[in-house]
C-alpha cells in the first residue's frame, strides 16, 4: 500500500549520464533544496520520515540512485565522480542552484565527495554511515560472492534479504525493532543485475577518497556515524570525518547501518541541530 506521505510528492525521470534517474520531489517549494541519496539496494522511499520532518521548511528531492528503484536499470561500472556530475544533471534540471546534500552509506560517500567535485552546488552535507576507505577483504569477498549470484538471476533471490538484514541491522534493531526489520525486504523489489553493478561499484571497486575530502573548504559537513554498523564501524567513519577540515562528527548509540531509516527521530534531530547553527540557516 502506498503511504500517505507519497501524495504529496510528484515524480520524474531526469537523463543523466547514469542513464534517467526517478527523483521524487516536495515539500516547501520556496525553501532551500534538501537532496537525499540513498544506499545500495534501497530507493528514494527510504527517505519517509525525513520528509515528513524537514518538508515544512525544505524542499525535498529524493533520488532514485542508478539502478534502483524506478531508475533505468544500471549495466556498468560507474565512480563517485560519476554520481557526483549526475547530480549535477539533476540539479539543473530543477532549477536547483545549490543544496543541502543528505545521503546514508553509498550516498553519505556522495555526500562526502560532492562538496570537493562541485563546492559552489554545496550548502551542507551530511554523510550518514559512510566511508573514504577502500574496501575490506571482507567486505571484497561477501560483495563479489553477492554480486556474482545476482548477476545470474532474473529476480532477487530471498537470500538477499538474508545478506541485507545482516548488513542494516544492529542487534537493538534486531531485538526491538519489528518494523524496520520488516522494512528490509524492500531489497526483493530489486533489479538483481543492477544491485551486482552497483556492488562491484560502490563496494568493491570503490577508491581511497581521504586525500580529496581533505581538499573540501568552507562548506560545512555533518558526519554521523552509528554505533552497531558492521558494515563501517565507528572508527572508519570517524577517519572520514577527520580528513575534512572543520566537519562535525556524531555517534548514534543503538543504531546500525541503514540509521536515517532505523532510527529517524536521533537522524533527523542531528541534522536540525546542524542545520540550525549554520551561520545562514539552510
Amino acid at each position: 500500500m502506498t503511504s500517505v506521505w507519497l501524495h504529496d510528492v510528484t515524480e520524474q525521470l531526469i537523463p543523466t549520464a547514469l542513464g534517467d534517474i526517478n527523483v521524487r520531489v516536495g515539500g516547501r517549494p520556496d525553501g532551500p533544496a534538501m537532496v537525499c541519496w540513498p544506499s545500495l539496494m534501497m530507493d528514494g522511499t527510504m527517505w519517509q520520515y525525513q520528509y515528513e520532518h524537514f518538508a515544512p521548511t525544505h524542499r525535498l528531492v529524493l533520488i532514485d540512485s542508478p539502478g534502483h528503484g524506478k531508475s533505468e536499470a544500471l549495466r556498468r561500472i560507474i565512480d563517485l565522480r560519476e554520481c557526483s556530475d549526475a547530480l549535477v544533471e539533476i540539479l539543473d534540471a530543477l532549477g536547483i542552484e545549490r543544496c543541502v546534500l543528505v545521503g546514508n552509506s553509498w550516498g553519505g560517500m556522495l555526500a562526502g565527495v560532492f562538496p570537493a567535485y562541485h563546492p559552489r552546488r554545496t550548502i551542507a552535507a551530511i554523510g550518514i554511515n559512510c566511508t573514504a576507505s577502500l574496501p575490506s577483504t571482507f567486505e571484497s569477498v561477501w560483495a563479489t560472492g553477492l554480486s556474482a549470484l545476482l548477476s545470474l538471476r532474473a529476480s532477487m533471490p530471498p537470500l538477499a534479504v538474508k545478506a541485507a538484514r545482516a548488513a542494516f541491522a544492529g542487534p537493538t534493531a534486531e531485538a526491538t525493532n519489528p518494523e524496520f526489520l520488516d522494512f528490509i525486504t524492500f531489497v526483493l523489489r530489486d533489479d538483481p543485475k543492477s544491485v551486482a553493478w552497483a556492488l562491484r561499484s560502490i563496494l568493491i571497486g570503490r577508491k581511497d577518497e581521504h586525500r580529496r575530502l581533505s581538499t573540501i573548504r568552507d562548506t560545512p559537513v555533518l558526519i554521523i556515524a552509528g554505533e552497531e554498523d558492521s558494515q563501517f564501524p565507528v572508527h572508519v567513519v570517524r577517519r572520514m570525518a577527520d580528513a575534512i577540515e572543520g566537519s562535525t562528527f556524531r555517534v548514534l548509540p543503538h543504531t546500525a547501518h541503514l540509521a536515517a531509516r532505523e532510527n529517524p527521530a536521533a537522524v533527523n534531530a542531528e541534522i536540525h541541530a546542524f542545520l540550525a547553527a549554520l551561520p545562514a540557516a539552510a
